[in-house]
């Protein structure tokens, strides 16, 4: 008699039968699922020229586009859509308390699929890169009332493998259970997210006359609302923050002697050579001198915004004026940046440079010259060479000839 045994070196009789016996299961207990079914890296027309970046004449789940980084950015999905029988526990919303803080645990699905069934309808595994669409988790009633229809739910895969729950008694498996996690508005979903969901509630484009009411990324990305928020926090941070650097125009300056004494506002000091008896920088509507210097202010980063402290007055012009009084300020517009300029009574001397500007550098400064330089550079080897390039770039490796 020869000896019992359900595992066989090959799938035999007891296997197929129990595998039809697992599929009915999941054909009258599973959901509907929809695969979008992950094809490769879009093809490439030519070469890029970088070898971390190879060109792919055709599609494949297993290209890698960008070997440095081990992405897929732009990634290309089947126009088809299957349908698949799959069943995956629905969860509560709970909260994970294993860790430092309160951490939401309902954003994962483990969906198990019939093996020769996703074989037989998709003609591979179900991988990383594939996406479901889980009809059952549809938003019948977005709180935004613009919206023409229910919002679908999307589920990407991040990893895949055999069930433990689908090994029979012949020791062989029978179900595929895949990790997914919510898609999200992303470059890689391309294909997905702009397609059109139109009044009549229909996702597979407009109705031919090009009455598409938006696509998918409109009504399912935060991009939109996340541009409001960011906008809203610029737009009071100009209010805020309007200049960089510090600003130093609300103290008040005390001019000090050498003894860190303070000095008569006026100016003038029993040893002070400038006023003789003839002198005629001294009359009798003279008022109180402005302080020669900004003191340890002046020790700040990019403090210069060409306002003379305590709010004395100053004369914009292109050239300096005649007959100056001791203390006078002139802030010359012909220079670059302005600068400004305060008169001892012999000669004109510097006091800062104008280097306050906004943040968005789209002043008329060396600042942003420096940073917004729109120039090229000609070289013989490598043709034109702009001078402002972003670090991706900078650091995309180039070949030497």
């Amino acid at each position: 008699m020869p000896r019992l045994s359900l595992y066989r070196p090959e799938k035999s009789n007891d296997y197929r039968f129990l595998d039809r016996i697992i599929r009915e299961q999941y054909i009258v207990g599973g959901i509907d699922i929809h695969i979008h079914k992950y094809l490769g890296p879009k093809q490439t027309a030519e070469p890029s020229g970088d070898a971390t970046r190879p060109s792919y004449s055709e599609t494949n789940p297993l290209f890698i586009e960008d070997l440095l980084l081990l992405e897929n950015r732009n990634r290309e999905y089947e126009d088809d859509v299957y349908t698949l029988r799959g069943v995956y526990q629905t969860q509560d919303i709970d909260f994970d308390l294993s860790q430092f803080g309160l951490f939401l645990q309902n954003d994962t699905l483990f969906v198990t699929f019939h093996y020769n069934d996703m074989i037989d309808q998709i003609g591979r595994k179900l991988m990383n890169g594939d996406v479901l669409e889980i009809p059952n988790l549809k938003d019948y009633h977005p709180l935004d009332n613009s919206i023409p229809k229910a919002i679908p739910k999307f589920y990407v895969i991040q990893d895949a493998d055999y069930a433990s729950e689908g090994f029979s008694q012949t020791w062989y498996p029978h179900l595929w259970r895949v990790k997914a996690i919510p898609m999200v508005g992303t470059q890689e979903y391309n294909d997905i997210l702009d397609r059109y969901i139109d009044t009549q509630g229909d996702i597979d484009g407009d109705d031919g006359a090009g009455n598409g009411s938006g696509t998918l990324r409109d009504y399912m990305s935060q991009c939109a609302k996340n541009g409001e928020l960011n906008d809203a926090i610029l737009t009071q941070a100009e209010v805020e923050v309007p200049l960089s650097g510090y600003d130093v125009s609300k103290f008040y300056i005390v001019t000090y002697d050498e003894e860190g004494h303070p000095v008569d506002t006026t100016g003038f000091t029993a040893d002070n050579a400038i006023v003789t008896v003839d002198s005629t920088l001294l009359t009798a509507d003279r008022g109180a001198i402005s302080p020669d210097t900004r003191g340890e202010l002046k020790l700040g980063y990019l403090d210069g915004d060409g306002i003379p402290p305590n709010g004395w007055p100053v004369t914009p012009a292109v050239s300096f004026p005649p007959n100056p009084e001791i203390g006078d300020y002139v802030l010359r517009l012909d220079y670059y940046p302005n600068r400004l300029f305060r008169y001892n009574g012999h000669i004109w001397v510097k006091v800062e440079d104008n280097v306050r500007t906004d943040l968005y550098l789209d002043g008329e400064t060396q600042r942003s010259k420096f940073f917004n330089n729109n120039d090229t550079i000609s070289t013989t080897d490598r043709g034109e060479i702009p001078s402002r390039q972003s670090l991706s770039d900078l650091l995309d490796p180039k070949k030497d000839n």
